[in-house]
C-alpha cells in the first residue's frame, strides 16, 4: 500500500533551540524526510536559531551530522544536498535583543509562517513577546510549543495567558507526539469508520480498559530535570490522558480541529476524582551493574517517582462503571505502549469444560511494532470435541504499509506538517491543558505535602507489587509487558 502524499503551501519555518537534542533527534531528521518524500514546495525554507554562534554553513555541517546520527539509513540519500540548501541559520538571543533584525529581514511576506519554540518552557514567553514586538509574525503565524506545558494548573494558565496577549488560539500549536502516531490517529478511524466497533464502544460490552506505556531505560543523564517532574507529571496528566481521552470520547458531529478537542475536553472535565487506594507509585532500584533512581537523579532523599498505575473513572452514560487502568514507568521489562479494550465475557456460555473464558480483546499496540489485533475466540482444530483457543485477528502497519516501514511517517514529522497545514485536530486546546493539570493537581499536592516514598522496585521487572494488586482486587489483571 502506498500512501497519497499531499504537498504543503510554501512556508518559513523558524525552528528555536536548533542546535539542541530535541532538534537534532526528531524534528530536523522528520523535517529531512517529508522533503524526501516530495511534500515540501521548492521554495520552502527552514531557520534555525539559538544561542550559538555559527553561520549558515556550520549550521548546515551540524545538520548533516544530526541526520547521519539519528537516521542512519538515510546519511547519504541523494536528497541530502537538496535540503540542506533550504537551510539557514541565525544566532539569536532569547532574552535580548540581538539576532532580531537580521531574522525580520529573513521572513518572506506572502508564505505560512511557522515558529517552533524547541526550548525550555521557561523561554515560551520571551520568545513570544519578541516575536511581536519586532513585528516578525505575521496575523496568521503559527508558533509550536513542546511540553512540559505548565507543572500545574496556575503555571499553565499562566504560560497560556502569557502566550494570549501576542497570539490567538488558532495560532497557537501544543504539541503531543502522541498523537501523532499513526496508531493513534487509526484508533479515530476505527471507533468512527467501523459500525463493527461503536456500538459496543460502551459500559453494556466492554469490561475495562488498560494503557500501558514501559520503558527499559532510567533516568540516568536527566536525572535533575526529571526529579522535578516525575512520572505523573511527565507522562500521565499529558500523553496518557490524550489517550483516554481518544477512546471514551463521544463521536464529534466532524473531523473537525475545535469539534474532536470538545469532545476530549469533557471527558477529562468527567474524570473522578481518584482515591488514595486506586494509584500505586514506584521507584526503581538498583540492578546489577546500573544504578537505581536516587543515583541517577543525584538526590538520595528523592520521593519523586518513576512509576505510576491507576484506576480511573468517568462519570458519564458510556462509561459508567467502566475502569480505566494507567501506568507507566522506567526500567522496566521491555519497551511497549499499548492499549488494550477487554471486552465483557458472554452472558451465557453454551459450550462445556472449554477451559478458563477467554475474553475478546481488542489490542492497539503504539510501539514498537505499530498496529492493531483483535482477539476472538475460536475451535481449536483436531478431532475431540468442542474446545476454544484464542487467536489474534493482526495488523502490522509496517507490512500493510510498506516492507520496511518507510511509508509510515514519524510522529513529528505528521505534526508539523499539519502545523505549515494550519490544522489543530491533533494539538491541545489550552483549556485541554488547564483541565488535565486541575485534575492531576490534587494527586501532585498530596504527595508532596506527604511523607510517604514511592514503593520500591526491581529494574526489569512489571512494577511494584501493589500495582498489581491494583486490578487483582477487582479479579482482574495487567496484560503482560512485553516487547
Amino acid at each position: 500500500m502506498v500512501s497519497r502524499l499531499i504537498q504543503v503551501e510554501d512556508f518559513d519555518l523558524v525552528i528555536f533551540g536548533a542546535t539542541g537534542d530535541l532538534a537534532r533527534r526528531k524534528i530536523l531528521p522528520g523535517l529531512f524526510r517529508r522533503h524526501a518524500a516530495g511534500q515540501f514546495p521548492q521554495g520552502a525554507r527552514i531557520i534555525g536559531a539559538a544561542r550559538t554562534d555559527m553561520d549558515d554553513a556550520a549550521f548546515r555541517d551540524d545538520v548533516r551530522a544530526a541526520i547521519a546520527e539519528f537516521d542512519t539509513s538515510r546519511r547519504d540519500s541523494p536528497e541530502l544536498p537538496g535540503f540542506l540548501d533550504r537551510l539557514s541559520y541565525v544566532p539569536i538571543d532569547a532574552r535580548g535583543e540581538g539576532g532580531w533584525a537580521e531574522l525580520r529581514a529573513r521572513m518572506r511576506p506572502g508564505v505560512v509562517q511557522a515558529f517552533y519554540f524547541s526550548v525550555a518552557p521557561s523561554l515560551f514567553g520571551d520568545l513570544a513577546e519578541r516575536l511581536a514586538r519586532h513585528d516578525i509574525a505575521g496575523p496568521d503565524a503559527r508558533i509550536v510549543v513542546e511540553k512540559p506545558f505548565g507543572r500545574d494548573l496556575a503555571s499553565a494558565r499562566a504560560l497560556n495567558e502569557t502566550l494570549a496577549r501576542h497570539f490567538a488560539e488558532r495560532q497557537i500549536y501544543r504539541i503531543d507526539h502522541y498523537l501523532g502516531k499513526e496508531t493513534v490517529q487509526n484508533l479515530m478511524a476505527v471507533r468512527f469508520a467501523n459500525m463493527l466497533f461503536e456500538p459496543l464502544w460502551n459500559a453494556h460490552y466492554i469490561d475495562h480498559v488498560q494503557i500501558t506505556v514501559a520503558e527499559t531505560v532510567g533516568v540516568a543523564g536527566r536525572g535533575a530535570y526529571y526529579d522535578q517532574s516525575g512520572a505523573m507529571r511527565d507522562m500521565v496528566q499529558n500523553h496518557l490522558m490524550q489517550l483516554v481521552c481518544l477512546i471514551a470520547m463521544e463521536p464529534p458531529f466532524h473531523f473537525d480541529p475545535n469539534a474532536v478537542r470538545d469532545e476530549k475536553l469533557k471527558v477529562i472535565r468527567a474524570l473522578e476524582p481518584i482515591p488514595p487506594a486506586d494509584i500505586v507509585r514506584g521507584q526503581y532500584g538498583a540492578g546489577g551493574a546500573e544504578a537505581g533512581y536516587l543515583a541517577d537523579a543525584e538526590n538520595p532523599d528523592s520521593r519523586t517517582e518513576s512509576f505510576v498505575a491507576l484506576k480511573l473513572r468517568i462519570a458519564n452514560w458510556r462509561w459508567q462503571g467502566v475502569p480505566f487502568y494507567l501506568r507507566t514507568g522506567k526500567r522496566l521489562r521491555a519497551r511497549t505502549s499499548e492499549i488494550a479494550v477487554v471486552f465483557r465475557e458472554p452472558p451465557h456460555s453454551i459450550f462445556d469444560d472449554t477451559g478458563e473464558p477467554q475474553t475478546n480483546q481488542l489490542v492497539i499496540r503504539l510501539q514498537p511494532n505499530e498496529g492493531m489485533n483483535l482477539k476472538v475466540n475460536i475451535k481449536e482444530p483436531g478431532p475431540g470435541g468442542m474446545r476454544l483457543v484464542q487467536v489474534p485477528l493482526d495488523m502490522s502497519f509496517a507490512e500493510a504499509l510498506g516492507p520496511d516501514g518507510t511509508d509510515m511517517p514519524d510522529a513529528y514529522e505528521r505534526l508539523i506538517t499539519d502545523v505549515i497545514r494550519g490544522n489543530q485536530t491533533l494539538f491541545m486546546r489550552g483549556d485541554e491543558v488547564e483541565a488535565a493539570w486541575a485534575w492531576a493537581d490534587p494527586v501532585i499536592s498530596a504527595w508532596e505535602s506527604g511523607s510517604a516514598r514511592p514503593e520500591p522496585y526491581d529494574p526489569g521487572t512489571s512494577g511494584p507489587d501493589q500495582a498489581l494488586g491494583l486490578m487483582h482486587r477487582d479479579g482482574r489483571r495487567w496484560r503482560e509487558i512485553k516487547a
